[in-house]
């Protein structure tokens, strides 16, 4: 007789190494929702962070997981009902926690499931908060070891800032990220200094759902999509205006769906970048498994943290190891 799943949702607050700051808000710590699947003799976990700037709070995400939890508990097939419940945080610890069980109930890594490449070691960026050009240029001088650094902009003096890094950090590569915080103008006022600056990819400009002026906006480098495209069927509406898509899997609701925004957006010729929400390993883990397919890879949300999960992801100058069986998948 097989024994009914136990089917449980935490949530848990973890502090931060340092403050982390982007245009719109600043963290102290962060909030996760972690989720165990055990059906008796394999265990499958997921964790997501619930993200405000979508209308997300930790207990309103807890109780959208104890829907999907009471479903599967009640023995619904996970496959079968997945589309029937939102993307956003709630559905990606789900989702994660499903296929980790499922993996270790099949004895078989996630990554040959879903028909994806064996992950591999991978760089990742080392992400600089907005500050001041002269606080920002410090912290890109002290992030040794990590030879790509994500800034924070989004505002007046994003120009100085990036010209400040720059000469801090003269061969390090440097993408940057506005979190919606330019207009059209700033766009015009900023983008010279940041191809001057070799900024490789400038990500979300303008707020997502104001983004058609990129459509007519002279772009010497190329534009990343992040607010503005969170599943699949998003896709079709970045034509002319982006030229990567951030996934990140709080905002697909899991790696079902990344997948499915990863073949869209490559199918669109668009380029690809794994991203995160603060989070420890276990949020990091199933994104590594769209990291080897993607131009950009940031995922350093647990170097960010005050601590991480026993076991964690192994970082190394700016690299990071495949996960371990013990961690996920």
């Amino acid at each position: 007789m097989t024994a009914p799943l136990r089917a449980e949702a935490v949530v848990e607050r973890w502090a931060l190494a340092t403050p982390f700051t982007i245009s719109r808000e600043r963290f102290d710590d962060v909030a996760v929702v972690l989720v165990t699947l055990d059906d008796g003799r394999h265990r499958g976990r997921g964790e997501c962070c619930p993200v405000g700037h979508y209308g997300e709070t930790p207990a309103g995400v807890l109780a959208q997981v104890e829907a999907m939890l009471g479903a599967l508990r009640a023995g619904a097939v996970w496959a079968d009902i997945h589309d029937d419940f939102p993307p956003g945080a709630a559905r990606n610890a789900v989702d994660c926690a499903v296929w980790d069980l499922r993996a270790r109930r099949e004895a078989t890594p996630v990554w040959a499931l879903l028909g994806l490449a064996r992950p591999v070691a991978v760089e990742t960026v080392f992400t600089i908060s907005i500050d001041t050009p002269e606080a920002m240029a410090a912290a890109a001088r002290a992030a040794t070891g990590h030879a790509l650094l994500k800034l924070k902009l989004g505002g007046a003096d994003d120009s100085a800032r990036v010209a400040a890094i720059r000469s801090a950090v003269p061969g390090k590569r440097l993408i940057a990220d506005i979190n919606e915080a330019w207009t059209p103008a700033d766009f015009a006022r900023h983008m010279p200094a940041m191809a001057a600056a070799g900024i490789e990819m400038v990500e979300q400009p303008f707020r997502a759902g104001m983004d058609a002026p990129l459509a007519d906006c002279h772009r010497p480098l190329p534009i990343g999509a992040d607010e503005s495209c969170h599943v699949a069927a998003d896709v079709a509406k970045l034509a002319g205006r982006y030229d990567v898509v951030n996934i990140k899997l709080d905002k697909t609701g899991g790696l079902t769906e990344a997948v499915r925004l990863l073949r869209a957006a490559r199918a669109a010729g668009l380029d690809t970048m794994v991203g995160c929400m603060l989070g420890t390993s276990l949020a990091m883990a199933p994104a590594m498994l769209l990291a080897p397919a993607c131009r950009f890879v940031d995922l350093d949300a647990p170097l960010l943290m005050g601590r991480d999960r026993d076991p964690s992801l192994a970082y190394r100058d700016g690299w990071i190891d495949p996960p371990a069986p013990g961690l996920w998948g």
